[in-house]
């Protein structure tokens, strides 16, 4: 297969990782559990054809930006938290697919998504997502990977029978181990997307015990409160991000001086 000619446009996520972009991550993620499970518990037909038409939407105004751009990016990561927890929960649910199972299946997928994407690009890093090809690669490992985490998160809480503080302690410090690995000389590609997967549950096990009953071992805020107080922080974050600037991202001006050297 003839590879894919990088865009002179520039690249279609954050340039810079950064502590705030974690903290992003990891509301969305949040969000993302909290969300599916209020509008589910309403009309759970209605929610899935919702999320869906709310997710293709946002994957659509992604792919046409030319370059990244905070709110784009990171509405469409919050539609994949949705929607991809609502793949993880209905298989659960509506299908009696066991947590292990659902975990392991979209372990599969994401590995599968992982070979493919490194077998045509040459690497799974996300400062090369230049092209359609390659975000649309990288879309596809972030999906599998809110689902996987989804079900690892539920797999914890539920079937293990840890709850969700105890669930959520445990994956702060996973999450803390690649880190780490990082600072010691482990491969960033590899760090990172360690991390990544690791936030979805991270997140999810937090949100649900911020919303879920005291009979269920929660705090009892409800979901949809909890979604809402996590959506107006990750406006605001994501807020800070445009003004500052501290993802990476280059000025018009500077952009423009460097395109007329």
């Amino acid at each position: 297969m003839r590879p894919a000619v990088p865009s002179p446009r520039g690249t279609k996520v954050p340039p810079r990782i950064t502590p705030v972009f974690w903290a992003i991550k990891i509301l969305t993620t949040a969000m993302g559990e909290a969300t599916s499970d209020y509008l589910v518990h309403q009309n759970p037909y209605a929610a899935v054809l919702a999320g869906f038409v709310a997710f293709v939407i946002a994957m659509a105004i992604q792919l046409r930006s030319p370059v990244y751009v905070p709110w784009i990016y990171w509405l469409a990561v919050l539609m994949v938290a949705v929607f991809g927890t609502m793949c993880a929960d209905v298989l659960h649910v509506e299908f009696g697919v066991p947590y292990i199972a659902s975990a392991l299946g979209f372990a599969i997928v994401l590995v599968v998504v992982f070979s493919a994407w490194h077998r045509s690009e040459g690497t799974l890093s996300i400062h090369s997502i230049t092209t359609t090809r390659r975000e649309l690669f990288y879309w596809a490992a972030v999906l599998a990977t809110f689902a996987m985490g989804t079900a690892t998160g539920d797999l914890f809480a539920y079937t293990a029978g840890l709850g969700f503080l105890a669930s959520g302690l445990i994956f702060a410090a996973a999450f803390l181990v690649p880190l780490v690995g990082w600072r010691l000389g482990v491969s960033p590609i590899l760090a990172f997307w360690t991390a990544y997967v690791l936030t979805r549950p991270l997140g999810a096990s937090f949100a649900d015990w911020g919303g879920k009953s005291r009979t269920a071992h929660g705090l009892g805020y409800g979901d949809g409160p909890v979604a809402g107080v996590l959506f107006v922080v990750i406006v605001a974050l994501v807020a800070y991000v445009t003004v500052s600037r501290e993802d990476g991202r280059q000025s018009p001006a500077t952009s423009r001086r460097r395109n007329t050297r």
